[in-house]
């Protein structure tokens, strides 16, 4: 199919573009961008008042396929980010069985393409099982596609499987994702430790369980040279540990996600289980250093750390309830009412941190709308307002904080290689 994309600001940080222009597309390519463009049969689509982004590029999503097919599978969690504006999501392997294997691999890119609604790209476990004892076959994980390892929803708590995990990965460029927890200092904790979880009585998770961790982390990735990306990052104490490694050379990337920097600790006051994550709502210090640190470049990427649960996981007593919210579908939307129209990032800026920036560390052919590329584009008008309902998710599950919210930038369309995968009212 051809398109030609007329009308709308292109905001392409990988090419450093920010202006009015045309798109034309043919055979699922980008082939030209420029001002007043025609290219015949082609269906034009009207971007007036609206931006022109890459596709959105997610580094770390859970699906649950296979084995928690309940909360969410490939088809519906590809529905999901297509609705987000996303056109390739990464997902974490704590599936059951995990993606340790070079079969578990194939089945994640095999079943992508079945349902051929965006790149779902599997992330291996860096450890067998992901039981942390044992690293993984990492060479065969890669050769079969794997562009990440991770044993994310734990913390590979033996430094030295986590060292030689580090060293193996240098032989493929991959990075390591670390789930920084130090289960010893978060066992049983439900929310942040400090004033509400006292005032609520509920057992705290420290800042120190995070920083601990990404303080060691750092460490072996400095002894052994190998890429470390940070998952996750909640606490202030974790962004001035990041800042220093990266002023001292240690090859360390970092994320953030949405509810970490829109949301603090005070929203549990209501013992409301879709507030309930890991690592937890901080403390609203945390949430302004976390906002610093994406304005100063110490975070490189947004990740939601998209986590669907299905009801039964959710609606029983909190300190019963599943750790992790979905976040594909808001992603967006928060970040332009939390830091677009808020002035702490400019467009360009929170654009490429999840576009380009997560698809560098990554590896992967995305993120921009260069000539050549694969035309994965996501269209949204930043003035639209919209309702968070229960109604309004694509995703298997509703488990969202944002429910009942109104949130800017909404996402109009999200095109797949030239194909419209998702239409604002499809």
């Amino acid at each position: 199919m051809k398109l030609l994309i007329k009308n709308g600001l292109v905001v392409d940080p990988a090419d450093k573009i920010e202006s009015k222009i045309d798109i034309a597309v043919n055979n699922g390519k980008i082939v030209k961008k420029g001002k007043a463009l025609k290219l015949s049969g082609a269906k034009t689509i009207d971007a007036k008042g609206l931006v022109v982004m890459p596709g959105f590029v997610e580094m770390h999503a859970h699906f649950r396929e296979p084995g928690f097919e309940y909360k969410e599978t490939i088809e519906t969690g590809s529905l999901a980010a297509a609705k987000g504006g996303y056109t390739s999501v990464c997902c974490m392997p704590n599936t059951n069985p995990v993606i340790d294997t070079q079969a578990m691999v194939e089945f994640i890119k095999l079943k992508s393409k079945q349902v051929g609604i965006i790149d779902v790209l599997p992330i291996g476990t860096i450890t067998k099982g992901g039981e942390g004892k044992e690293i993984s076959a990492i060479g065969e994980l890669y050769k079969a596609g794997a562009v990440a390892i991770s044993d994310d929803g734990a913390c590979v708590i033996n430094s030295e499987v986590l060292r030689r995990a580090l060293e193996y990965s240098k032989m493929f460029d991959m990075p390591v994702i670390e789930h920084c927890e130090d289960n010893d200092l978060s066992a049983d904790g439900m929310m942040h430790e400090g004033y509400y979880s006292t005032l609520l009585g509920l057992r705290g998770i420290p800042a120190a369980a995070e920083e601990t961790m990404i303080a060691r982390d750092i460490i072996l990735a400095r002894e052994t040279g190998g890429r470390i990306h940070i998952a996750h990052v909640s606490t202030a104490g974790s962004v001035e540990l990041i800042k220093w490694a990266k002023g001292s050379g240690v090859k360390v990337t970092a994320e953030a996600a949405p509810h970490h920097f829109s949301l603090d600790d005070s929203s549990l006051q209501g013992y409301d289980s879709n507030f309930k994550m890991k690592p937890p709502l901080r403390s609203a210090e945390d949430v302004k250093a976390v906002k610093k640190a994406l304005k100063d470049g110490t975070i490189d990427v947004i990740a939601t750390d998209h986590a669907p649960h299905a009801e039964l996981d959710k609606k029983v007593e909190f300190m019963y309830a599943a750790f992790g919210i979905i976040g594909l579908e808001t992603a967006f939307p928060v970040i332009v009412t939390n830091l677009i129209n808020t002035n702490v990032l400019t467009l360009s800026q929170a654009v490429a941190k999840i576009t380009i920036n997560p698809s560098s560390i990554l590896k992967l052919k995305a993120g921009t709308l260069s000539d050549g590329a694969d035309a994965d584009i996501t269209i949204a008008d930043l003035n639209a307002k919209e309702k968070i309902t229960k109604e309004f998710f694509a995703s298997k599950s509703i488990n969202s904080p944002f429910i009942g919210s109104e949130l800017s930038g909404k996402i109009e369309m999200t095109i797949k290689k030239g194909r419209v995968v998702y239409r604002a009212g499809m």
